[in-house]
């Protein structure tokens, strides 16, 4: 190289680095020596004086013989865009840092990314970090884990008026319905018209005294209680299978508590709403795999509905697994896993029925109710009886012929055949309209949560009414065999009343977190 160009060389580079120097000085950065190049583990010097052994700028030069002709030799191009990229990278990253470091407290600081020769090293890499205050400000979504205090926080916030007003009034016309209904059996049996009527009273008084402590119950114990929760109910299936429980109709389902019997099935459904609602939010990452996202909630449902079979009790082990089926659809189980257990459902229905002869005779009997109604289809003939006298207007309070030792279980299960004999279908429409505004607002209480495990929990305290109703319904109307599924609110019976009652009181709980629209 003759010296001409030497000196042409050394004069280039003194301008270019006069030039860089005056640009960075505006920001009061200084350009750092070492820098990374995308994709190469050593650092060199510098764009410029790597010139002459870097890949990428030996194809920008030149020949020798060349460069004469050119008025600008290869050390007077201009840097190339990517290292220039980098250091602007590098000061943007700096500025961003000491505007944070202005606005975080003093033990975030520590969390920031380094400056200087660290932050351009970082930059380089992809790594940098930011703080989440100055994340937001260049509309970025900081990382990290979101604040205790915005999480599941009760909020000062009043609970859903129209849902505790929905409430009032059904469970006044299961109060009207229970006496009209149970009036002829109980003075019969007990001497006391009003015998059942009292009764229902005092679970209502108890249900709402469990709705108002389960409405103010803080979130932070209810997320704390699926394990315990679990383990009382099991306990209570338990000792309904030992000598303490008393066999009421051939089935060992209730325990005795002084004066009163306990049904641990009602509460059964509240636990394990609230443990699934637990695992498919807590679990996200694991609920499409089946050894640690299908099988764990399966197992728990299988065990509890075993218990339910001992009793037996088809009816409620039934509730269970429809629970779990619309939980694992909700909570995003593989749609594989949902369809291999829809077919083996009925498989598994018809051995249970094959396996009791009673069932398989409830299940003939629910295909041709007529056949045998002096028997088997007895109690579904009289309700199909009730429902088709009351007409359009019903033949009004009080008067129902069926409810006098025709139809079993009147003021039990059967409650809405009475309901539709004496109010007919209008009486039945103002019911049903009321479980669908009721539902709407349950709805709404779902839709409004914002976390991801208060919106599971209401969605499947709402599914253990609703099937409750739906279940109920279909049964009286001979949609589906007699399983024994009492109408929720109306219905009479203590535990399921009480159970319920802490159903609506947990929505309430969530409805003070919810987006409602006034």
């Amino acid at each position: 190289m003759s010296w001409w160009k030497k000196k042409e060389q050394q004069a280039a580079r003194g301008a270019v680095s006069e030039a860089e120097n005056g640009q960075e000085g505006e920001k009061g950065l200084e350009e750092p020596r070492n820098t990374l190049r995308k994709g190469e583990n050593k650092p060199f010097k510098s764009a410029l004086l790597a010139g002459q052994t870097d890949p990428l700028a030996a194809r920008e030069e030149v020949p020798e013989p060349a460069v004469a002709q050119h008025a600008e030799p290869v050390a007077m191009q201009r840097v190339r865009p990517h290292f220039r990229g980098l250091r602007h990278m590098a000061a943007r990253t700096v500025a961003n840092q000491t505007v944070a470091r202005q606005e975080v407290p003093a033990h975030s600081v520590e969390q920031d990314a380094p400056a200087g020769r660290d932050a351009v090293e970082a930059a380089a890499s992809g790594s940098t970090s930011t703080s989440p205050e100055a994340a937001g400000q260049r509309g970025q979504i900081p990382s990290g884990p979101v604040p205790q205090s915005q999480a599941g926080a009760v909020s000062a916030g009043g609970i859903d008026w129209w849902l505790f007003v929905l409430l009032v009034m059904l469970l006044g016309i299961g109060l009207v319905m229970v006496l009209s209904a149970s009036g002829i059996v109980a003075e019969s049996d007990y001497g006391d018209k009003y015998y059942f009527f009292k009764k229902q009273l005092a679970f209502a008084l108890a249900g709402g005294l469990a709705m108002g402590v389960a409405a103010m119950l803080p979130r932070g114990i209810l997320y704390k209680s699926h394990y315990p929760l679990l383990f009382v109910v099991l306990f209570m299936l338990l000792l309904t299978l030992s000598p303490l429980s008393p066999s009421i109709n051939g089935a060992h389902r209730w325990i005795r508590v002084g004066p009163i019997s306990v049904q641990p099935m009602e509460f059964v459904k509240i636990a394990l709403a609230i443990y699934l609602a637990y695992y498919m939010s807590s679990k996200q990452e694991l609920v499409k795999t089946f050894s640690r996202g299908v099988l764990p909630p399966f197992l728990v449902t299988v065990v509890f509905a075993m218990l339910l079979l001992l009793q037996p009790d088809f009816g409620s082990a039934v509730v269970l697994a429809l629970l779990l089926w619309l939980m694992c659809i909700a909570g995003g189980t593989r749609f594989i896993y949902i369809f291999f257990a829809m077919i083996l459902a009925p498989g598994v229905i018809a051995a249970l029925a094959l396996f009791e002869p009673y069932r398989m005779r409830r299940l003939l009997a629910f295909l041709d109710p007529f056949k045998d109604a002096h028997d088997t289809g007895y109690q579904l003939v009289q309700s199909l009886l009730a429902i088709g006298s009351g007409s359009f207007f019903g033949v009004g309070m009080g008067a129902s012929r069926q409810k006098m030792f025709y139809l079993p279980e009147a003021h039990n299960d059967f409650i809405m055949a009475v309901l539709a004999e004496e109010m007919g279908f209008v009486g039945v429409s103002v019911v049903m309209l009321l479980f669908l505004f009721f539902f709407w607002r349950c709805y709404l209480i779902i839709k409004g949560q914002e976390e991801l495990r208060a919106r599971y929990t209401a969605f499947a305290l709402s599914c253990i009414i609703a099937l409750g109703v739906l279940l109920n319904l279909a049964v009286v109307m001979g949609v589906a065999p007699p399983k024994g599924v009492p109408m929720p609110f109306l219905s009479y019976g203590g535990s399921n009343l009480v159970a319920m009652m802490t159903c609506v009181g947990l929505l309430l709980n969530f409805s003070r977190t919810a987006k409602l629209p006034r």
